[in-house]
Formats: C-alpha cells, sequence, structure tokens
C-alpha cells in the first residue's frame, strides 16, 4: 500500500504556521461589549460582585467563570514528538496543536503553557501553584521517567484532573481495540499473552491499563531496548519499569513473541521481523503503534499472516491508534462533573465506550468520511474513525458516569440522556463532515480553478485551500494584480500559480472551441475571442473542458445567475442528467438535503424527476442513504389542487420507471415527510423512515425553507452545492466567506470522484 499521508515542504508548514495569522489560536469574547453597561457588569465594578462569591466559595469559580471549560497544556519541551529536547519554546506550535484539538472535537478550551524548566522539583512548583487556574492540566512531550513522577505528584497536590496523555491516551485507544480484537478472535482478556515493545510512558500505561482490563501481570512480557523486563534485571532499570518485571525465562523481544497473542509496539520502526510475526500464536493481533513509521508495516505482516489482526498508528491503514479519539472526550466528561481527577476507572470506561462505538453501525457521515463505503465492525474496524459525529456524545457520559460512581465528581448528571443530547449539540455540525470531504479530496491533488483570482478574500482561500493540502489551486487574473493582492494578504509571493486569461497559450484553442458552439447563436469570431480573453468565467470553463483543470469555484464577484450563464456557456449537463442547485441542512444531528434551490426557477414534472434522480445519486455518493420526498401543501391528495397536480405526475414518471433504485414518495406536506413515524397514519408510504431529501415545486420554496431554517433554528446551511455539469463547478454567493469559498472549492474537488470526468474537448 502506497502511502496516502499529506505530503508538504519546510516552507508550507512554517507558512501554515504564520499566515494571515501568527499561530494556531485565538481569544473570543463569549459575553456582548457593545454598551457601556456591558463593560460596567464585565469589569468595574460588576465583576466584584463574582469575586466575593468565589472569595467566600472557591468551587463557584466554575459557575463565574470559564474555569469548567478550560484545559491548560503544559510541556516543558523535553520529549516533543519524535524529535527529543527541544526546549519549551520549541513546544509551542504543538501545544497549540492540542489546543485547537481541544476545541475542534469536544469543545473544550484550551491554553497553552510552556514551562523553562528541566528541574523536576521546580516543574512541580510551578504548575502546583498556577493548577488551579483550570479546570484540568493536560501534560505533554514530557521526557520519561520524569513525566511518571510529575504526573504522580501533581494527581496528589491538585484538585482537578492532571493527565499525561502521551502515556494514557495511546493506552485508551489500544485498549479499546484490543478489547474488539478478542471479542473477534474469541479470546478473553484474562487469558492472553502479550508482548510489548517499548517500556517509556506509552508501553508502560499500557500494560497497567490492560491489567487493569483483566489480562494477568504474569502474561505480559515489557521489553525495552535491552530485552524482556524480568525479576532480577539490574540493567536500565528503574522503580517504574520495575512494577512490570515478571519471572520469566525469555530474554529478547524474539523469545517474548514467540507464541504470544498479542504485540503492542511503542518503540521503533523495524524493531519486529517477519519471523516474529510468524512465531506469534493462531489469529495474532499486532499493534504496531511507532510513529511515523511502525514496528512493522501491514504489508510484511500479511506476507507471513494472513490472520492477523492489525493496528497502526497511521492514517492510511485500517485500525489507526490516534489519541484524537481519547483527550478531549475524557477531559469532555471529567470537566462537566467537575471532577477532581482522572482515574483508572474513567479511562477503564473511555476505552470500553470506544469500543463499543466500534461495534454500532456507523452513521452516513462515517460513510462519507469512507468514500462512501460503509464500514462494519470487524478486523479491519475496530476502533471508531475520528470522523465519527456519536464520539462527543457517546463517550464522555461513560467518563462523566465512572467520574460519578467513584466519588471524584463534584457534580451530578441528573439526566444523562439530556447530558448526551446536550453534548451533540456543542460542536459546529458542518465540522465533520466538511472535513470527511477534505479527507477524500486530498488524495486527489486536484487543480482547481479560482477564477475570481485578484480578489483578497479568493486570495486567502486559495492559499488555505492549499496549505490545507486538498488540491492545487488556479487563479485566473492579471500577475501584478494578483501579485499584489497577495502581498497585501501575506501570501507568500509564488506559492500560488497564476494564469492571465489575456495570454495564455491556450487562448487559439479556446476560441475555436468556443466559436464552433456559439456560430449559430449569433457570436462571430472576435465575439468568442473576447469571452476567453476578458471573462475569467469562460476561461476557467475552458480549462475544465480542456482538461487543463480539474473543477472551479466563482461567483464571489458576481450575480450568481451571470456566473451560471457564463459556465453555461462553454460546459453542457452530464448526458442524461440535470444541472441542479442542492443545499445541505444540518440541524441537531440531522443533515437534509433540499433541491434545486438555484437554477430551475418553476420546473414543471420533467424537472422534478430529473431533480430527485441527480439529488438520490449526488446525495448516495456523498456516502448518504437517499430518502426522497416531493414535498407540497398536500399529502397524498389532501387537500387536491393544480400546483400539487405535478407533484403527483412526477411521481408517477418515476413509477413508470424500472431503473430507480431509491426510496421516492410524494405529493407529501414536509411535516408528513420529515416525521419518521408518519406511516403509523399513512402505511401505504413507500419511505421506510423520515425523508432527507427534499425537492421542492420551486426555487422559491426551496429558498424560503432555506433561510428560515437558518434564521429561525441552529441550523447550518451549505451550498447550494452545483450538480450536474459535464465538469465540476461550484457558484459560491456575492461576498462569500473564505471558509465558504474553501468548503465550495472542496465540493468542487470531491465532483471529480462523485461525477466521473468527461474526456477533455478535442
Amino acid at each position: 500500500m502506497t502511502s496516502k499521508r499529506p505530503t508538504f515542504t519546510d516552507k508550507e508548514a512554517l507558512d501554515f504556521h504564520s499566515h494571515p495569522t501568527p499561530g494556531k489560536l485565538s481569544v473570543t469574547p463569549t459575553k456582548p461589549m457593545a454598551t457601556q453597561r456591558d463593560l460596567s457588569l464585565a469589569y468595574s465594578p460588576g465583576v466584584a460582585v463574582p469575586v466575593k462569591a468565589i472569595a467566600a466559595d472557591k468551587d463557584l469559580a466554575y459557575e463565574y467563570t470559564s474555569k469548567g471549560n478550560m484545559v491548560a497544556v503544559i510541556s516543558n519541551g523535553t520529549a516533543i514528538l519524535g524529535l527529543g529536547d527541544l526546549g519549551a519554546m520549541a513546544s509551542k506550535p504543538v501545544m497549540e496543536g492540542k489546543s485547537v484539538l481541544f476545541k475542534r472535537f469536544a469543545d473544550v478550551d484550551s491554553v497553552d503553557v510552556e514551562v523553562f524548566s528541566n528541574d523536576t522539583e521546580e516543574l512541580i512548583t510551578t504548575i502546583r501553584n498556577i493548577g488551579e487556574t483550570w479546570g484540568g492540566i493536560n501534560l505533554e512531550d514530557i521526557a520519561s521517567p520524569e513525566c511518571f513522577i510529575i504526573e504522580s505528584r501533581l494527581r496528589e497536590e491538585l484538585d482537578i484532573p492532571v493527565f499525561h496523555d502521551d502515556q494514557h491516551g495511546t493506552a485508551i485507544i489500544a485498549a479499546a481495540g484490543l478489547i474488539n480484537a478478542c471479542n473477534i478472535t474469541g479470546r478473553e482478556l484474562q487469558d492472553v499473552k502479550v508482548a510489548i515493545s517499548g517500556a517509556g510512558a506509552a508501553g508502560l500505561s499500557c500494560a497497567g491499563l490492560i491489567r487493569h482490563l483483566g489480562v494477568r501481570p504474569e502474561n505480559i512480557l515489557m521489553c525495552d531496548s535491552r530485552g524482556v523486563v524480568y525479576e532480577g534485571r539490574t540493567e536500565k532499570m528503574d522503580q517504574f519499569k520495575s512494577a512490570y518485571a515478571v519471572k520469566t525465562e525469555k530474554r529478547t523481544l524474539t523469545e517474548a513473541m514467540d507464541g504470544a497473542d498479542v504485540f503492542l509496539g511503542l518503540s521503533v520502526a523495524g524493531a519486529v521481523t517477519k519471523e516474529m510475526v510468524a512465531s506469534m500464536a493462531p489469529n495474532p493481533i499486532i499493534f504496531a503503534m511507532a510513529n511515523p513509521d511502525p514496528e512493522i508495516t501491514p504489508e510484511e505482516i500479511k506476507q507471513v499472516r494472513d490472520d492477523a489482526i492489525i493496528a497502526t498508528g497511521r492514517s492510511d491503514y485500517p485500525n489507526q491508534v490516534n489519541n484524537v479519539l481519547g483527550f478531549p472526550y475524557i477531559f469532555r466528561g471529567a470537566l462537566d462533573v467537575r471532577a477532581r481527577s482522572i482515574n483508572e476507572e474513567m479511562k477503564v470506561a473511555a476505552a470500553q465506550a470506544l469500543a463499543e462505538l466500534a461495534r454500532e453501525d456507523v452513521p452516513d457521515e462515517v460513510a462519507a468520511a469512507y468514500h462512501g463505503s460503509r464500514p462494519q465492525f470487524g478486523r479491519d474496524y475496530i476502533i471508531p474513525t475520528p470522523f465519527d459525529p456519536r464520539l462527543i456524545s457517546f463517550v464522555p457520559p461513560f467518563v462523566a458516569q465512572a467520574a460519578i460512581d467513584t466519588g471524584v465528581a463534584r457534580k451530578e448528571i441528573p439526566d444523562m440522556d439530556e447530558y448526551r443530547r446536550s453534548l451533540a449539540r456543542r460542536l459546529d455540525p458542518t465540522a465533520s463532515f466538511v472535513q470527511s470531504v477534505q479527507a477524500a479530496v486530498r488524495e486527489k491533488k486536484a487543480r482547481i480553478v479560482f477564477a475570481e483570482g485578484e480578489e483578497p478574500s479568493v486570495v486567502r482561500a486559495a492559499f488555505s485551500f492549499k496549505n490545507q493540502g486538498l488540491g492545487e489551486p488556479v487563479l485566473i487574473g492579471r500577475e501584478e494584480q494578483v501579485t499584489r493582492t497577495m502581498q497585501q494578504m501575506g501570501v507568500p509571493e509564488g506559492s500560488l500559480e497564476i494564469v492571465n486569461a489575456r495570454l495564455s497559450d491556450r487562448n487559439p484553442e479556446y476560441t475555436d472551441y468556443l466559436y464552433d458552439r456559439l456560430k449559430r447563436q449569433g457570436f462571430l469570431r472576435r465575439d468568442a475571442q473576447r469571452l476567453v480573453n476578458q471573462d475569467r468565467n469562460v476561461f476557467g470553463s475552458c480549462m475544465l473542458k480542456f482538461g487543463d483543470a480539474d473543477g472551479m469555484i466563482t461567483g464571489v464577484t458576481r450575480n450568481y445567475d451571470v456566473a451560471l450563464k457564463d459556465v453555461q456557456t462553454v460546459l453542457d449537463p452530464i448526458p442524461g442528467r440535470q444541472v441542479i442547485g442542492m443545499s445541505m441542512v444540518i440541524n441537531r444531528g440531522k443533515t437534509i438535503f433540499i433541491a434545486d434551490t438555484s437554477i430551475t426557477e418553476l420546473p414543471v414534472a420533467e424537472d422534478l424527476v430529473g431533480i430527485a434522480c441527480e439529488s438520490a445519486s449526488s446525495v448516495k455518493a456523498l456516502g448518504f442513504t437517499p430518502r426522497v420526498a416531493f414535498v407540497s401543501y398536500s399529502t397524498f391528495g389532501n387537500p387536491m389542487g393544480e400546483r400539487a397536480e405535478k407533484v403527483r405526475e412526477a411521481v408517477a414518471m418515476l413509477d413508470a420507471r424500472d431503473d430507480i433504485d431509491f426510496e421516492y414518495e410524494g405529493d407529501i406536506s414536509v411535516d408528513v415527510a420529515m416525521n419518521p413515524g408518519h406511516k403509523l397514519v399513512y402505511p401505504f408510504s413507500r419511505l421506510t423512515d423520515a425523508a432527507n431529501v427534499l425537492v421542492m415545486p420551486a426555487i422559491h420554496s426551496a429558498a424560503i425553507a432555506t433561510k428560515i431554517l437558518t434564521s429561525m433554528s441552529r441550523a447550518t446551511v451549505i451550498g447550494p452545492i452545483l450538480l450536474g455539469f459535464e465538469k465540476p463547478v461550484q457558484i459560491a454567493s456575492l461576498g462569500a466567506t473564505v471558509n465558504d469559498i474553501v468548503n465550495l472549492a472542496t465540493f468542487a474537488a470531491f465532483d471529480i470522484d462523485m461525477l466521473g470526468h468527461i474526456p477533455a474537448a478535442k
């Protein structure tokens, strides 16, 4: 298997961290600061009231400050990633990154703290003296064995959770995978024999956690660079390794793996050979978790064992042991009950929650993350994907309940079901879906045309698109103007490709094609030449038509209809398909698609059929199971009316076809269509569940519906996504934000897979 890891240069990594704003974090106020009264409440004199309350009862800091949702990520930089001791300041980008993950995955606010000391006692004192500021502390990238001492002492001396993720994060995710791997292979945890390579923080924590899960201590052989940790060994030993010394005649990792059921690798690439794997017990469980390269690759394992269950630390293989599955949700649960610590029971609860979640049927969003392929619990899916939107509402309740049960919680959760619902509402509802689409397009490295390349927002979006590894942007514009805009935006000169339509050597071919296409519509050759030279949408569409680019984003400076007309001058619908606009609406964990929201103003029955088929096809390609409702003011003929007749006619047309592979129903009102229990009243309905694709009778009804949802609820709308053209094009709204442009450009790149390529013009 070739690596699918995104590649980038050192300069690109530095540019990402420096532009347009240095670093990855900022502070956003949670209270309004618009009036004098606001300022008086926020600061003097209003702030004196909570000050006095907290002075009387320090636990009230959870009520009146951000303490209850704030974690400090603390390091002294003595063990940064795989880079070693590079100092506290060098660790800051990593700690900022950790803070970003806390916010992105669990809505936990976080601040990075770098302590400039390698003295263990001084470090403990510093953190202890400032520790109560936060609701919890995540220790990170601190060298072993000092990390054990520091965490242990701080857990004793502070009344908040202290968690060293390098130790426990990997252990928790690996333990979840081990639970499921044993389930699949019919093993009991108390019976398995385990060989562990790597006696650092993660290796020792893995050993401790699986012992807590039930693996017998005598069945765990811990190995370091000197071999097996056995009773009586004196070389390179310390109190932490000694706790895992066992009575055994085995002395090497090779001997430890002979007959072992499980291998846990937390050491270095190449530590394990194919011969060692071949010596393991039937159905071996092999977690080779060294990063960036595992102790042995899955390909090498499969050359000698076709019965192995394999996990790695990498995203380009199945069963990734990824710490982001653990620490955000563990802290989320701990903070929500105001826990005094994170104990072993809470870690076990997190592992068991992750194991249980992997056994559940996956939602549509996970299928989308796997590019439409729906993973099922089994040898290649024993650990949930980080894109699973259920993690936020699934794992923290297990952790919170364990904290309550073991007496470390300050706060009870009276209604756990409501707590789960509140967790699901915390995150941006579009984030998981958009990131899953981004994960798919990163593999393609598509060339995406940004037609309005002189616009500041477009330049920033193109730079962000490239920095995120989503593809190769091409800006259309005058070099001098684009370069000037890049300088103003802080985008490094030369980092983006610029194409000047007027000077392109492709103009003659584009003009020939366009003239041949338009000559019977009143266009002279010079008219076609002028369009190619001067209209960036036309030029960009020609790039797509001739295979010089893979997709295009436009619309920031022109009305939607004008931009659409420009594109239609060059491109046609896919044969047998219909061009439509489809909006994706995400609200409270539910996703629906509304069409047509931008193209056909007053569709007749034939148009509605085309809209339904195009929507269903695209929704399926995005990883969802389409259930189409032709919505109307009436439901199954009640009340009868002229405007509903075209809807009923469209349904009849689909009934007459034998090539329809999706559920559909109509005429049906929105409230009935979206009610999963509507079959109780209408048992003849063909929808097996609530509709998730709403085909509207006209553009105005589609536009009104999406705008009401946006204005009156927590719904987030993506789109309209343009579908059905022979080449992928997306049209943004006037004044679209940088994020909107990046998202639509991502959909343009994703369309390459969704729609397939049409041969370039000849």
